[in-house]
């Protein structure tokens, strides 16, 4: 069956509801509408045809299928996986590398501060060079002077416990250079403060000129990065419907922006407290971006619940697509047939489709909704 067909079904079956309420009927082969005897049934999901039989009709199946329930929910970070960006030397910002929203790497230069603190570490270490080196010199003297008898054993020791303080401080003074990002070979006040990780920059509280460090600005953290590789997906479960899900279940997550690309994510929490006004609870579904999922991104989620529910199986050209709802039509006595709106699952082999509610299995219904157009041009 064409497109054009399908709509031409369409329109037939809006034409049927129309006609219905004022006795009139719309003749293809002509182009008018004309008066043909229909009854007035003040019903507009019933729909009165003058040859019912030429509506064939199957009794739909049934299969056992998992208990589902569907909640809508957002794409949101894995907090687990947002790292603070900070810079350790306070100063004024003097270069900004990236923005928000960038996609930066690991090791990639974000921005450079001009520091006093690097200037004093390394006037620190300076010190501390010459410390050290003093009282090296001072220990190979007492050393020299023992081995001659001109001094005790304990000015010996007394020189080289100083010379160990000394190579303490001095080491500690370069691994303090080394936290700021500065060579003690070729110093300098500027200290770069590079990406971490690879990620995308969710966060910016640094301009060009402000203020950066740990004491220094309003907040440590200049940046913030989020490895998308994973997310999380929040859903809003009431709770009368908590007992269908559990810790470890798989759910399928269907975007709008992408309706042929669902995903599967595992719950990996669900939220101790009920929110009080309206009595529901955050499940946490986590699951890997496979790079289509965006921070904010709404999505509807279904879960699959180990629980069989009996559900009733049509043929899908019984179901009628129209104003983004899914209708059957039963037989309603008579030449007349009732339009029932159904909720539509999944696809099933053999040309059916799964119904979730509407109908129940062992009922009937017109087999192929498209056969309207038939019985309309036979009229």
């Amino acid at each position: 069956m064409t497109n054009a067909s399908r709509w031409k079904a369409v329109g037939f079956l809006a034409g049927c509801l129309a006609l219905a309420g004022c006795g009139k009927k719309f003749n293809p082969a002509s182009g008018e509408v004309s008066q043909t005897p229909v009854t007035e049934i003040g019903n507009p999901a019933i729909v009165a045809v003058q040859n019912p039989e030429q509506y064939p009709l199957v009794t739909t199946g049934r299969i056992d299928a998992p208990e589902t329930l569907t909640v809508t929910g957002s794409v949101q970070p894995d907090i687990s996986r947002e790292i603070p960006v900070i810079s350790l030397a306070n100063g004024r910002v003097v270069a900004i590398r990236a923005r928000l929203d960038d996609y930066v790497h690991k090791g990639q230069l974000l921005f450079s501060v001009q520091s006093p603190d690097i200037s004093n570490a390394f006037d620190v270490y300076l010190k501390t060079v010459n410390d050290e080196q003093m009282n090296n010199k001072a220990l190979v003297r007492a050393r020299d002077l023992f081995a001659h008898g001109a001094i005790p054993q304990a000015m010996l020791e007394q020189a080289q416990d100083a010379e160990d303080d000394a190579k303490a401080d001095l080491n500690a003074a370069i691994e303090q250079l080394q936290v700021y990002g500065v060579d003690k070979n070729h110093p300098t006040p500027i200290a770069n403060v590079y990406a971490p990780v690879s990620g995308v920059i969710i966060a910016q509280n640094i301009t060009d000129a402000a203020a950066a460090g740990v004491n220094l600005s309003g907040s440590a953290t200049a940046f913030t990065i989020a490895d998308m590789t994973h997310v999380w997906v929040m859903c809003d479960v009431y709770e009368n419907d908590l007992p269908k899900v559990h810790l470890g279940q798989e759910a399928k997550i269907q975007l709008a922006a992408y309706p042929n690309r669902p995903l599967t994510g595992t719950i990996g929490d669900i939220g101790p407290v009920l929110d009080p006004t309206i009595r529901t609870a955050k499940v946490r579904i986590e699951l890997a971006n496979p790079g289509i999922l965006k921070f904010g991104m709404f999505v509807t989620a279904t879960f699959y619940s180990l629980n069989k529910v009996p559900r009733a199986t049509v043929p899908s050209t019984a179901i009628l697509h129209l104003h983004d709802r899914d209708w059957v039509f039963e037989p309603a006595g008579g030449n007349q047939f009732r339009r029932v709106q159904v909720a539509s699952g999944d696809m099933l082999p053999g040309g059916l489709q799964e119904i979730l509610s509407g109908v129940q299995p062992g009922q009937q219904v017109v087999k192929d909704v498209l056969s309207l157009e038939a019985t309309a041009e036979a009229q």
